[in-house]
């Protein structure tokens, strides 16, 4: 892993928080984009060589609102980044972590992604992303 690429941070009002987190950073989001796959709508913001991803689901059953309905807005996930997202997938398994989709998908930002799940990893969801060709 290389280094942290963002923190992803869920919300209930994307536009509440992008005026929030603007008046925080004292700058605007660089983006803002929708996850059909993951259902929800995203913002980002860059912190020195990271990022911050806002998070606002965008269907009552998504991931995301399940998480908002059970734990309040938050810190979600924390995602690194990756060279070979594969060959991390590999050697992660063979470590004895749970990969929740064993098949990157397209998420956000233009990256190839993959979750392990928080009750292999001390109770943190995270996520490796590797940029798309």
């Amino acid at each position: 892993m290389k280094k942290i690429e963002h923190i992803g941070i869920a919300v209930k009002s994307l536009q509440d928080s992008n005026e929030m987190y603007t008046k925080l950073f004292g700058k605007q989001p660089y983006k803002t984009e929708a996850v059909a796959s993951e259902a929800v709508n995203t913002s980002f913001f860059e912190m020195g060589d990271s990022k911050i991803e806002l998070l606002e689901a965008t269907k009552e059953d998504s991931p995301i609102a399940k998480f908002l309905e059970k734990r309040g807005e938050g810190i979600h996930h924390i995602a690194y980044a990756v060279d070979d997202i594969k060959a991390e997938i590999n050697r992660l398994k063979s470590e004895g972590f749970t990969i929740l989709n064993e098949t990157p998908k397209k998420g956000a930002d233009n990256k190839w992604v993959v979750f392990l799940h928080p009750k292999t990893t001390g109770g943190v969801l995270i996520e490796l992303c590797q940029d798309i060709d």
